[in-house]
């Protein structure tokens, strides 16, 4: 399974009752395949704000997202956390409603070692015959997977790809290693362009909600041997890429590329407690950004 070169985490829009969007949902999903180039797109992942949907909606926007597609860009489910058994009843959930492949996050907060890891993401590989990325983000987890655990996992045939959001350097690591037909993406949309000159195949982004058009160029420029327009490309989209979790001071995803939406006309609500909207100086930050 090939996902493409450009993937969108998307955000999952709420109304004023903070309750889900589906008439936003709908056309975001359009949005991001028509104007903004995303091959993929990942529904309930971190800035679809996972960890404040209910199993129910999570479903639900698994088969809506399809559905709204309908057969644009590959639709990828993520359906991973800390329990392994609950990653796959899920994955085996979104497997039934004609989902493209599953993103599986490193486990968070119970912190299991290199060894629980490989165990924990073989364990849903085998429960599914769906094509499975695996998502390394120490910054949220706690714990970081090694680059040594990937390649092990990477063995295993429907692990295809991983999600590092750790370092350029352990994408190096991991491409050196692995398979040639597993993909390694990065999460960090800052490392995109850096990550493709080491051998990484896409970018797994945030930033694609707001200049995903921009970003597809910059991926097309470097593989045709355009390094220079590639570079220039990416030095215009910095600012975006560090802002947007940088405004001015971390506000976590996705505050701010919510906030930059609704700036932009696609009205994609707020988000859910814990997380809050940006305060006056942050938003004025964003929409001066986006200028």
């Amino acid at each position: 399974m090939d996902f493409g070169r450009l993937i969108t985490a998307m955000v999952t829009p709420f109304g004023e009752d903070g309750e889900i969007n589906w008439e936003a949902t709908s056309r975001l999903v359009d949005y991001l395949i028509e104007e903004q180039k995303s091959s993929a797109l990942v529904v309930c992942g971190t800035t679809g704000e996972s960890p404040t949907l209910r199993d129910k909606e999570k479903l639900q926007l698994f088969s809506f997202v399809k559905n709204q597609a309908a057969g644009r860009c590959k639709i990828i489910a993520g359906t991973g956390s800390n329990s392994t058994q609950h990653s796959i009843e899920m994955t085996r959930d979104a497997e039934a409603l004609g989902v493209d492949g599953v993103l599986l996050v490193v486990p968070y907060y119970n912190k299991p070692n290199q060894e629980g890891l490989y165990q924990h993401f073989s364990a849903i590989a085998a429960a599914t015959s769906l094509p499975c990325i695996l998502y390394n983000v120490p910054g949220r987890t706690g714990v970081s997977m090694s680059a040594a655990t990937t390649l092990r996992l990477a063995e295993i045939p429907n692990i295809v790809a991983t999600k590092e959001c750790a370092s350029v350097d352990q994408v190096t690591q991991i491409v050196t290693g692995c398979p040639e037909d597993f993909y390694v993406y990065t999460g960090d949309d800052s490392a995109g362009l850096a990550s493709l000159a080491v051998g990484g195949y896409g970018i797994i982004s945030v930033a694609s909600h707001i200049a995903g058009a921009q970003m597809h160029e910059m991926i097309e420029a470097y593989n045709a041997g355009n390094v220079r327009q590639a570079g220039a490309l990416h030095r215009q989209l910095f600012p975006l890429f560090k802002g947007l979790f940088e405004c001015p001071q971390p506000l976590p995803n996705p505050s701010a590329v919510k906030y930059a939406l609704g700036l932009r006309g696609i009205d994609v609500g707020s988000v859910r407690l814990p997380l809050v909207p940006p305060n006056e100086e942050e938003a004025a930050f964003i929409a001066n950004l986006l200028k």
